[in-house]
């Protein structure tokens, strides 16, 4: 047996789709119209991806999705170096320092609180022993 799909041919038989094995118990003739079956299908979804395209295609609708996708790489970039730009304007102005400075001091005061807290909590653990 195959790990890959399976499906039933014209006749009922069993056809295992990516497997050197075909089926069970089937004769020689039932294989051959089996291939064939597939060899049927094969074409006839060929012709449909053909048509597919060539309808996307004179659709416009490939040129739609690239004019799109040209669209949002450019918003990309201009909010990106807008970004860029602003941040280089706070930095100049001495904000992202600042922030910087006021983040790592909230951050020390909260492990001395921290710190404060857990002694706190210890002693009254002591005192109530």
């Amino acid at each position: 047996m195959s790990t890959y799909s399976s499906e039933k041919s014209e006749d009922g038989s069993r056809i295992e789709m990516g497997s050197t094995t075909v089926g069970m118990d089937l004769t020689p003739q039932q294989i051959a119209a089996n291939i064939k079956d597939i060899a049927r299908r094969i074409r006839e979804e060929s012709a449909k991806m053909r048509e597919t395209v060539r309808t996307i295609r004179r659709s416009g609708a490939i040129e739609e999705l690239t004019a799109a996708v040209r669209d949002a790489a450019i918003a990309a970039r201009d909010t990106s170096r807008e970004i860029n730009e602003t941040a280089k304007t706070l930095e100049k102005q001495g904000m992202i320092r600042d922030t910087a400075v006021a983040v790592d001091e909230t951050s020390r005061m909260a492990k001395d609180t921290a710190e404060t807290v857990k002694r706190t909590a210890q002693q009254a653990s002591r005192a109530g022993q």
